[in-house]
């Protein structure tokens, strides 16, 4: 017999509670409290080796220059390529919603393939993109009379290389978010802002972008969580060089948890992270409500 206290969307929702709760919420206070310790591969196999260390795992990584180059490489490649990724995939989803363009699911399913590809596979297809002497892309250079660029080898240009391949490799979920949010702005604005006589411009900076506002802090968020979780393109393509120069928060956590079993430190990184995605989600929060 149910309790009267428990109702029945209570006995719905308990399994899938009870799942997110065994293997999201307390694998998440482990790590938090294995970041107060000097866990290693040592407490891997004898829990009593595993010593309370209170803030020195914190005090050690904000005296690490890595550390500094790696949450330096993660912002640099956050603020370029999060504004890119969500202004490319704006100006493809108001091009691909609009009536001159013609055969649009067959672009959106051209664009959106990407997306779906496995990412090692993608960034090793844009390796051989990069070469310095066979890739198609120094081929093009060298057509238009520009000397070749050794892509990922050069210090300065292997984070933009991963920048331009990450957001090829990621606008078209973004585009398709978008295209559903100009789909739902209603025609009778755009008809009435024609008879006044706006200008297509006026008529997407008055309409469209104010209609799109939480499509877009929607994608924004979603984007930049993302994007400060690269991982796998410089792991792949640069394995964080030259020089760390493509070494991000994630790989450098990667290499301290996985290379050195340094599981403690690894854990003090991770919830660096996550605070730093925490501050700027309420930052991007806070000034879509003063924006209003």
């Amino acid at each position: 017999m149910i309790h009267k206290w428990v109702s029945p969307y209570q006995l719905f929702l308990a399994p899938a509670l009870t799942a997110i709760f065994t293997f999201f919420f307390i694998p998440v206070l482990a790590a938090f409290l294995i970041s107060f310790t000097d866990f290693d591969i040592y407490g891997l196999a004898d829990i009593s080796t595993v010593r309370f260390v209170a803030l020195d795992n914190y005090v050690k990584l904000f005296r690490d220059p890595l550390f500094w180059q790696a949450l330096k490489n993660t912002f640099y490649f956050v603020l370029i390529a999060g504004p890119l990724n969500v202004g490319i995939s704006l100006g493809a989803a108001v091009l691909l919603n609009s009536r001159l363009v013609k055969l649009k699911s067959l672009f959106r399913l051209n664009y959106f393939l990407p997306v779906i590809t496995t990412l090692v596979a993608i960034s090793i297809v844009w390796q051989f993109i990069y070469h310095p002497r066979f890739g198609i892309l120094n081929y093009i250079l060298h057509i238009v009379g520009i000397r070749p660029i050794d892509w990922l080898g050069d210090p300065v240009w292997a984070m933009p290389a991963i920048i331009i391949m990450a957001v090829w490799k990621n606008f078209g979920y973004n585009m398709i978010i978008f295209i559903a949010g100009l789909q739902n702005i209603p025609q009778s604005l755009y008809e009435a802002a024609s008879i006044e006589g706006a200008s297509s411009l006026q008529r997407f900076w008055y309409i469209t972008l104010p209609m799109l506002a939480p499509t877009t802090l929607f994608v924004s968020i979603i984007t930049m969580i993302g994007f400060f979780q690269l991982f796998t393109e410089p792991y792949i393509m640069t394995q964080g060089g030259p020089l760390n120069r493509t070494l991000s928060i994630v790989l450098y956590m990667y290499r301290e948890g996985f290379q050195w079993w340094h599981i403690g430190y690894a854990s003090s990184i991770a919830f660096v992270l996550f605070f730093i995605i925490f501050l700027f989600t309420l930052i991007q929060l806070k000034f879509q409500k003063d924006s209003k």
